[in-house]
């Protein structure tokens, strides 16, 4: 299993100059503790019930830490596809796969949030359709001269963004099933155009929303389509993100005290706590360490780690305490 990590890209209300330094130094630490890559999310608006922050922009993020770290992948996890015009975005990642020596993971969604789409002009119906042509767009933008393309939703014409890229950055797609709530519009199983998208890419990001089961079904379903549709099941790469606070307890309810504050911060409160608890890795580094070698069982091979804030002590641990712990198993 490889160990990526999320950067803390959290900007509240309170995000002060002291606090945004923090993102290069959480880029040149995860490097060297040897995690595998950063990822960064992509939320401009708060959406109260399923959390309670925003986040600073992914690209540039990324094109921040790629200006200290030399080694370690930067991904987008996920970067919200329907936000973005096709050209521009061509060459923003143009950009940085040259400003980070072709580190760069174009890690990618639809979003869901409905109140971004209509801040931005657009429904939350189109994201699926807009998602794929998008797509469909940069595969030739990044690689092709003298584009044209007439979409739905859109279009240009004779279009080249030099230099072109020697291939497409590793693709990954984003999606899964996620707990029912009258917050999300998104259903506790993976919708078939989802299921579509995942077979063109190089890896799956399950997201943390669901449950344990959910994501080992996931797998599965996704395993299952693959096979059924003539695409090896083992050429794509099975990964999931999700939240952890560690604590220095073994017991359970002890753990949960400490951690609620912690988790509620990021995630807002409309959302109980016990719902918290079956989706994000909350209890005792025990208890979180058997959630990942059940997932680890059931394929999953890349697990991004996610911080509730801007914590280098944590980063820490999660090197020793998770990925450290599994590299020595492995070791021969």
């Amino acid at each position: 299993m490889r160990f990526g990590v999320y950067l803390p890209t959290f900007a509240g209300p309170h995000l002060g100059f002291d606090q945004a330094a923090l993102v290069k130094d959480f880029a040149r630490k995860a490097e060297d503790l040897g995690f595998d890559a950063l990822w960064v999310a992509e939320h401009f608006l708060e959406a109260p019930g399923l959390y309670g922050t925003v986040w600073m922009s992914p690209l540039l993020c990324l094109a921040h830490a790629a200006s200290v770290t030399t080694r370690i992948r930067l991904a987008t996890g996920l970067l919200i596809l329907p936000y973005y015009h096709p050209v521009m975005l061509a060459r923003e990642i143009q950009t940085l796969w040259h400003l980070s020596g072709g580190r760069f993971v174009l890690g990618v969604g639809p979003g869901w949030d409905q109140h971004e789409f209509e801040t931005l002009g657009m429904t939350l119906a189109e994201r699926g359709r807009r998602t794929d042509e998008m797509l469909a767009a940069l595969r030739r933008l990044l690689t092709e001269r003298d584009v044209s393309f007439a979409g739905r939703y859109y279009r240009f014409e004779h279009v080249t963004i030099e230099p072109l890229l020697p291939r497409v950055p590793e693709l990954w797609v984003g999606g899964g099933s996620k707990i029912q709530t009258s917050l999300s519009p998104d259903k506790p199983y993976i919708a078939p155009a989802v299921l579509a998208r995942i077979a063109g890419a190089d890896g799956w990001l399950a997201r943390a929303a669901g449950n344990q089961q959910m994501v080992k079904d996931d797998v599965r379903t996704i395993r299952d389509y693959l096979a059924g549709h003539g695409r090896d099941p083992d050429t794509l790469r099975y990964g999931h993100l999700n939240f952890l606070h560690l604590v220095d307890t073994t017991d359970r309810e002890e753990a949960l005290r400490l951690q609620r504050p912690v988790f509620e911060r990021v995630m807002g409160t409309h959302r109980t706590f016990e719902t918290l608890q079956q989706s994000y890795f909350l209890g005792t580094t025990q208890e979180i360490v058997a959630r990942i070698r059940d997932l680890e069982a059931s394929g999953v091979q890349d697990l991004v780690l996610a911080v509730c804030d801007y914590d280098l002590d944590q980063l820490e641990r999660f090197a020793s305490e998770i990925a450290g712990r599994f590299r020595r198993e492995q070791s021969p």
